[in-house]
């Protein structure tokens, strides 16, 4: 049979590309599909960071923090409806993962914090700029100088076990191929571009816009069931509260511009919430506005804390005023309101006392001009569910046994989050998980 390899990674996002780098390390022959044109999936549109804990950095710092904290604040940010052994896995591998990471070149030299957090556990590139473009850069090169191959434009529409391993039907440029490996790792990523399957599994989003890649339909889910695999906490759909989507395309505003001091006010001009808190409370408190949305305002401290809101405001989501004043009048909020609110908000961040909403994280005030708004209303983000997976990244059957061969990591796995993703640990679970699949399909 054509192309054969040991081991095929279906999806060329971070876990994929992940995936098949470690593969490779131990001596594996490994190849990639994409079904999309261009690599890099949804993690392309990951703006805050990744979570680790008890690294370098944060000891540098002074923070002080422990895999068990985070455990405990990710299972209850999940509703306690988090695997466990994922969890278990996924905290106390975090800190090899941004080791493994400095190999490649990889530069995660500033930290934040991120909703759902008490410590300062995000980190990002040294230069504030968006994770995702950069990690997939960054893997891409690796994977190029590994000489691993990927192929764009590959769509795999069937997937079968035979005695040796698989065969996957592929359709690449209107041509279908036939391919044979022993192991196959699915990186395909979640559903929430596909209006069918968030319609059917979560009907009460299915009006909202998504932040997702075109791409993100399910796939491999579908993929996985076909060989028996059960799937898992498919009705657990998130929600993103900060996403500006007054025009065609949607843009997700970060959780970093709150995490370095934005606050968020309603239509009156006035604060409405933790902004720190999970994004499913923070995003319920928006679609409980009369308008459902919100306006995110922050001054050139905060600015200059994030570099993606440079881009933002060059593609024209970004309000500017030299005044909170002028602010108010250009985004029709009542003037007098928005600067009770700001003075109410420096007044807590010089106490760190936060008595109206309880926020104790990202506390910076807003003081310096010019100031900014954004205008954000929730949409759908991400899928907690998945395909059933057991910490060694094995994709399980109907009855929990190992489906012989098959892995699956990043997002088409179910189970890691529960029923709300802490913002920062799905860049995370694609190292963590990626390198496990990789591992764990190496063993002969």
């Amino acid at each position: 049979m054509e192309n054969q390899v040991e081991t095929i990674v279906i999806g060329a996002g971070c876990a994929g590309l992940t995936a098949a780098l470690q593969a490779h390390e131990i001596g594996k022959k490994v190849m990639i599909l994409e079904k999309m044109p261009r690599i890099g999936g949804n993690s392309m549109r990951a703006s805050s960071g990744m979570n680790a804990t008890e690294t370098d950095l944060q000891l540098k710092n002074g923070i002080i923090d422990s895999s068990e904290k985070f455990y405990n604040e990710t299972f209850q940010a999940g509703g306690k409806m988090n695997d466990p052994q994922l969890l278990q896995y996924f905290t106390t591998h975090t800190n090899g993962a941004i080791e493994w990471l400095k190999q490649y070149d990889v530069d995660l030299g500033d930290l934040t914090t991120l909703g759902g957090m008490s410590l300062a556990r995000t980190h990002r590139p040294t230069d504030t700029s968006p994770v995702g473009a950069y990690l997939v850069k960054k893997l891409a090169a690796a994977v190029e100088n590994a000489g691993i191959e990927i192929r764009t434009d590959c769509k795999v529409t069937n997937l079968q076990q035979n005695a040796t391993g698989f065969q996957l039907t592929v359709i690449q440029n209107e041509k279908q191929l036939h391919l044979e490996c022993r192991k196959v790792i699915l990186a395909t990523g979640g559903f929430g571009a596909s209006k069918e399957l968030i319609k059917q599994y979560a009907p009460q989003y299915a009006d909202f816009k998504t932040t997702n890649q075109e791409g993100a339909t399910g796939d491999g889910l579908r993929l996985a069931q076909s060989l028996g695999a059960q799937l898992i906490q498919l009705n657990l759909v998130q929600i993103h509260p900060t996403v500006q989507q007054d025009n065609q395309h949607t843009y997700l505003i970060g959780e970093t511009v709150r995490g370095e001091g934005a606050i968020l006010v309603n239509n009156a001009g006035k604060r409405f919430v933790n902004e720190l808190d999970t994004r499913k409370k923070v995003s319920n408190a928006i679609i409980a506005q009369p308008t459902g949305h919100a306006y995110l305002i922050l001054d050139q401290k905060v600015f200059q804390r994030v570099k993606a809101l440079g881009f933002y405001q060059s593609v024209g989501l970004v309000e500017q005023a030299d005044t909170l004043a002028e602010l108010a009048s250009q985004i029709n909020l009542d003037q007098q309101h928005l600067r009770e609110t700001v003075t109410e908000w420096n007044a807590a961040v010089k106490k760190q006392n936060d008595a109206q909403f309880g926020r104790h994280t990202g506390m910076r005030t807003l003081d310096t001009a010019p100031f900014y708004a954004i205008h954000v209303a929730p949409a759908v983000h991400y899928t907690m569910g998945g395909i059933h997976i057991d910490k060694e990244t094995h994709v399980l059957d109907e009855n929990g046994n190992v489906i012989p061969g098959l892995f699956a990591a990043g997002e088409v796995a179910g189970g890691l989050h529960g029923n709300n993703r802490v913002g920062g640990n799905s860049i995370a679970e694609t190292i963590v998980f990626g390198r496990q699949a990789g591992i764990q399909s190496s063993k002969d």
